[in-house]
Formats: C-alpha cells, sequence, structure tokens
C-alpha cells in the first residue's frame, strides 16, 4: 500500500514500514509506529526553535518523537534519525491531554514540534494540536514541509506558525536527501501563507552554493518580502565533508546580499555575529538584538519600542514581546538535547558497543531519567570522565575498555597534576566562533586552559548563554589575552579572527605577537579527544613541556580509543564519527 502521508510516497507492505520506520502496514492500513510517545518534552524558548518573528522571548512547550523522511547529509538530528529502532526505546508515553496540561503547568504559550518532523507523527501530533487549540494555546512546527496535500489538510487547521526547512531552490538538493523535488515544498508554504499562518524560511548554505540560496530568497520574495529567512550556515555532521562548511564571514557576506531581497535575513549556526539582529528595511538601525544560542538557537537580548524602529517603521512581528524571556537549563532546548546524546553516544564508540539491544535499554534509562541534566555537569570536568565512563561502561556490559579508557586519561592527567607551573600564568581567552563570543566560565574548554598552565579570563564572565556570550569590546580589551584559542567546534579560520580584531580595534597581546590558535575539530568538546585538546593548549602555552610531537600523541590516541590512523582521517564537526 502506498503512504499518502508525506511526498514520498513510499509502498509499504503488510507488518513492514516505509523509509522514515514511524509507520507500519497493518491489516490493510497504515499506523504509527509508536503513536503519543515522545523523545522531548520540556519548555523552550521560541528564539532556540527557531522562530524569530512570533511572540519573541515567549515560553513553548517542545515536543519531538524520532524518524524523518528524509536523509540528508550532516543532519543535525542525525542520532534521532538514523536508528530509529534502537533510540525509540528512550520515547516516553504521554496521552494529549498530558502533554497540553504539562504545556499549562509550565506556563506556556502554546506546543511547537521540532527537532525531528512531525510528518513522522503526524496523528499523534494532530491530536496534541487539537486538545491544545481547543484550550486555547498556540501550536507550531518546524518542518521540511513534505506533507502532501491530504495531510498538510489534517493539520493545517491547527497551526498558527511553521517554520520551513528548505535544503536548496531546486530538486537537486532533494533528490541528496532521497525526496523528489522542491516543489511540493514551496506549494505546502504558498497554501499555508494563504491561510495566515505566520511563516518563517530556513535554508541551508553550503559552500559555493550562494545561488541556490538567493533564488530561494527570491521565490520567497514574490510571495511577501515581509517572510523572516533564516540562513543556516552549514556545519558539517555526520558523514558530510569539511570542504562544503563556509566561513562565517562568507556566509554574512550572502546574507547581506540577501538583504536587499528579503530586509529580515538572519545568519545561524556562527558565534559572534551581529547577523541575528533585526535591520530596519528604511533607516538600517537595529531593532532588535540577538546573540547565538547553541546550534540552530538563537536568543533575544533586547528591542527597540516593541518592534517600532525610532523612524517610525514597524518590524512585522506577530504577538508581544516578552519581557521577561525563558532560559533552558543544560542540554535542553531545541536541538542542544542531540548534541548531548550524540556525546555519549560518542563515549560509547569509544566503549565499542555496538549492539542494538544494550542501546535500547540504555537510552531509554538515560532519557527518561534525569542523567542528561546530571551529565551536563559533569562533562565540564576531566576528572569526572572517569566516574561518566564507568558508569556507560558497567550499563553495557564492558567495563574492561573502560577501565582501559580511564587509564589512558588518568595517566595523561597525571602528568599535569605533577607539572609545577609558573606562579604566573599566561592569560587565556577562549572564542567560539568571532573573537567577542566567549564561552562560559565552566565549560571544559575553560577547565582545559587551567588544567594545561593557563589563567583563562572566561572565568571572571559573570553571565552566560549557550555555550557562552556575547561580550563589549572594551570587556575584551580589558581582559588583555596573551593566548586566544578558537573552539574546535564552531571555529573561524585564523586570517578571519585577526581580521576581525584589526576591523573592530581589538587590540590584545595575543594579537600583537601572533598567539593566536585554532583547536583541530571536536578536540575540545563533544568526545573524549579532549585529551589531545589539553595537551594541544599545553604545548601552546609551554613549548618543551611535553615530549614528543602532537602528531605522534593524536596517532597513539586514535589508535587505542578509535582503533584507527589519525594521518589516515578527514574529520569533521561529528561528535561521533572520527574521519
Amino acid at each position: 500500500m502506498k503512504c499518502d502521508i508525506c511526498e514520498i510516497g513510499c509502498e509499504i507492505r503488510e507488518n513492514e514500514t516505509g523509509r522514515c520506520r514511524m509507520y507500519r502496514l497493518k491489516d490493510g492500513v497504515i499506523v504509527e509506529a509508536y503513536p503519543d510517545r515522545f523523545m522531548n518534552v520540556f519548555p523552550i524558548s521560541i528564539e532556540t526553535m527557531p522562530t524569530l518573528h512570533f511572540e519573541p522571548r515567549g515560553k513553548f512547550l517542545q515536543i519531538s518523537t524520532v524518524g524523518c523522511n528524509l536523509r540528508c547529509g550532516g543532519c543535525i538530528s542525525e542520532i534521532l534519525t538514523s536508528d530509529t529502532g534502537a533510540i525509540s526505546a528512550g520515547l516516553k508515553e504521554m496521552s494529549p491531554d498530558a502533554v497540553v496540561s504539562r504545556a499549562e503547568q509550565e506556563q506556556c504559550l502554546g506546543i511547537v514540534f521540532c527537532v525531528n518532523d512531525p510528518v513522522v507523527s503526524l496523528p499523534t501530533f494532530v491530536r496534541v494540536a487539537r486538545c491544545a487549540r481547543e484550550r486555547g494555546l498556540y501550536v507550531g512546527c518546524s518542518t521540511n514541509g513534505y506533507f502532501t496535500p491530504a495531510s498538510l489538510e489534517r493539520i493545517a487547521p491547527y497551526l498558527d506558525f511553521v517554520n520551513f526547512g528548505f535544503k536548496g531552490y531546486g530538486d537537486e538538493a532533494y533528490r541528496a536527501c532521497g525526496a523528489h523535488g522542491s516543489a511540493p515544498v514551496i506549494r505546502n508554504l504558498e497554501l499555508l501563507y494563504k491561510r495566515g499562518v505566520h511563516l518563517e524560511a530556513a535554508a541551508i548554505f553550503m559552500k559555493g552554493r550562494e545561488e541556490d540560496v538567493i533564488n530561494l530568497a527570491k521565490r520567497l520574495a514574490s510571495l511577501s518580502r515581509d517572510i523572516p529567512f533564516q540562513i543556516m550556515r552549514f556545519v558539517p555532521f555526520g558523514e558530510a565533508n569539511m570542504e562544503d562548511e563556509p566561513s562565517i564571514r562568507e556566509s554574512e557576506q550572502l546574507c547581506d546580499r540577501i538583504r536587499e531581497i528579503l530586509p529580515y535575513t538572519y545568519l545561524f549556526n556562527s558565534p559572534g555575529t551581529d547577523r541575528l539582529n533585526t535591520l530596519c528595511p528604511k533607516c538600517g538601525e537595529a531593532v532588535v538584538i540577538r546573540e547565538f544560542f547553541g546550534p540552530m538557537g538563537a536568543r533575544t537580548l533586547r528591542w527597540e519600542g516593541k518592534g517600532m524602529c525610532r523612524c517610525g517603521h514597524a518590524v512585522p512581528i506577530r504577538g508581544d514581546f516578552h519581557e521577561t524571556g525563558y532560559h533552558e537549563s543544560g542540554f535542553f532546548g531545541g536541538y542542544r538535547t542531540t548534541r548531548a546524546l550524540e556525546i555519549i553516544q560518542s563515549i560509547l564508540e569509544c566503549l565499542r558497543v555496538k549492539e542494538r539491544e544494550r542501546l535500547s535499554s540504555l537510552w531509554y534509562d538515560l532519557i527518561n531519567g534525569d542523567y542528561l541534566q546530571k551529565f551536563h555537569k559533569e562533562m565540564q570536568v576531566p576528572a569526572n570522565y572517569e566516574k561518566v565512563i564507568g558508569f556507560l561502561a558497567s550499563r553495557t556490559g564492558t567495563e574492561e575498555r573502560g577501565r582501559g579508557l580511564v587509564r589512558y586519561i588518568n595517566e595523561v592527567l597525571a602528568v599535569f597534576r605533577g607539572t609545577p607551573f609558573p606562579s604566573e600564568r599566561p592569560r587565556v581567552y577562549y572564542a567560539m566562533g568571532y573573537p567577542l563570543f566567549a564561552l562560559n566560565a565552566e565549560r571544559i574548554e575553560t577547565n582545559l586552559v587551567e588544567l594545561a598552565g593557563g589563567r583563562c579570563v572566561n572565568k571572571e564572565l559573570t553571565r552566560e548563554g549557550k555555550p557562552g556570550v556575547t561580550i563589549m569590546p572594551e570587556e575584551f580589551r580589558g581582559f588583555n589575552p596573551e593566548y586566544i584559542f578558537i573552539s574546535g567546534f564552531l571555529s573561524c579560520p585564523l586570517s578571519d579572527f585577526t581580521r576581525y580584531c584589526e576591523e573592530k580595534e581589538l587590540a590584545c597581546d595575543a594579537l600583537r605577537n601572533g598567539r593566536i590558535y585554532g583547536l583541530p575539530p571536536l578536540w575540545d568538546f563533544g568526545s573524549l579527544r579532549w585529551v589531545l585538546g589539553l595537551q594541544y593548549i599545553a604545548r601552546a602555552l609551554h613549548p618543551g613541556l611535553l615530549p614528543g610531537t602532537i602528531e605522534e600523541e593524536a596517532e597513539r590516541f586514535y589508535r587505542f580509543f578509535y582503533d584507527t590512523s589519525y594521518t589516515s582521517l578527514r574529520p569533521n564537526r561529528s561528535f561521533i564519527r572520527v574521519g
């Protein structure tokens, strides 16, 4: 039987599933594989969905399940979509009434389905949406938009806002994801626009694909120039290639070009950029100020006159600006939960846990308990990894392998604990992306600096974001760091970094002396590769401290932890895969 929920149109046989593995043919009827079961049910700020022009700073209840109907390279939610069978064990059952009651208890404005696509759990989403609407709550979702007209009609009456995630403008990008083309997405966006649903659009920007994004912007502008347009700078997760990642500067240049077409265009996945701000299209003044707030997310900091520019132009925003924003803790909110699961998965890979049965029971306990909250704190301190690895090893029957990993890590840590560093330690600043985005004080990266014999000035920050905050130029100058390290997670080319410092007059000792270093991908966050990051930082701060070379240590590390050669790898931003 042909599935009519999404435009892929899978042919499903009795007792089998389609591509998304979320629908099954049972007794000649296509039914949900996991009805009324959810991976995530917790409050978020709407900007982490992300949606920017609907109830800014509003608190919503995020729901998500698992699975996806597309197969996109570099998917940020890959862990929820690639092995649905294993991770589905973590799904928790909740009735529509229970979900909506949770939203009411949390004083949320509404429900939002995001992280994975609602099309793979459409009957469940419809039931929740209907219940939410009956009780006066907003309903929205983030989607690839690949609904059939019939399935869209099932959910459309309940939708107040939707973020359409475009893979590209033409058919090529969609075929690469296993779809037929882009036409259904454009059709569905236009249908919802005619119904008065608040729409925002997001587009992946891969290096060299500027014209594809521009053509999409032109198509959206033909519908309305007021549609907020989100440029998602491509970050190569999964098996994607680093060569496809544009720099922040290149992405900003594209953003500026598109603002001539769609004035409310924003740049994501670019820590430190000011292209998340809303500029008045008439006078150019900043009306709404935002900052990077984790992958695919933003945080609204302040605004002028509830979206009214001083020149009199009103930014087209639906709803109210909320004075008190909601700030998610730890790994919760938007796509950050996927980062937590992938970090845990990266450790399981080092433990060589592959069996689905062991993974399934583990995911259930981790997701349905309070471990993710504990893990967020534990993973920031290198010494705590003995406990983390021990726990995961005991739960998966890999105790011997776990003891080997712990032994290796403890041997490295012992070297630094026994090193008599100078009493006057060098001042170190840790950035992510552009220079003015400073990592939080308690992050593992700042702790690596301290362990490596530096004094991390980030420790002086009294405010925090996800994973850091935008600081003022005068704060940066006051730090006057002697050394600067750039995160290996969301980085910035050294040439762009120094150019930014020069343009913004961010003078400091590190810039004058050429002591700015970019960490190799994922050597400081996201996996056990922080062991190498620690040594990399120490070698920069204290040349000659450690014997041999970092390349020799990397070869030894990768062979022991991953059973592969470091010199043979082509790394990307994946926490799990090493090359």
